[in-house]
């Protein structure tokens, strides 16, 4: 559950949960592949989002459970340092 409020305290997450990533690429083969080797044996879902109007980039929803801050923070840096991944979200 995600809890926000109005002070500068950061939002509480109860764990395990599951989580969100937007994951954007340019070749949709490629990204899956990526996601894919990140991942290893974690159950995950995988579905397509959005293509860019002239077609350059593409992103993807990646949908998992994370027990910690820790888990979701390292699937995170994995797919952010990954060459075929532009960027997540």
């Amino acid at each position: 559950m995600l809890i926000l409020n109005d002070s500068k305290e950061q939002a509480a997450i109860d764990y395990p949960c599951a989580w969100n990533y937007k994951v954007i690429g340019i070749d949709g083969e490629r990204l899956r592949e990526a996601i894919a080797t990140v991942m290893g044996s974690r159950n995950f879902l995988l579905t397509p989002s959005h293509a860019s109007s002239g077609g350059k980039y593409l992103s993807m929803g990646l949908e998992t459970v994370v027990e910690d801050e820790v888990t979701r923070n390292a699937i995170y840096g994995a797919l952010k340092q990954h060459p075929d991944v532009k960027m997540v979200l």
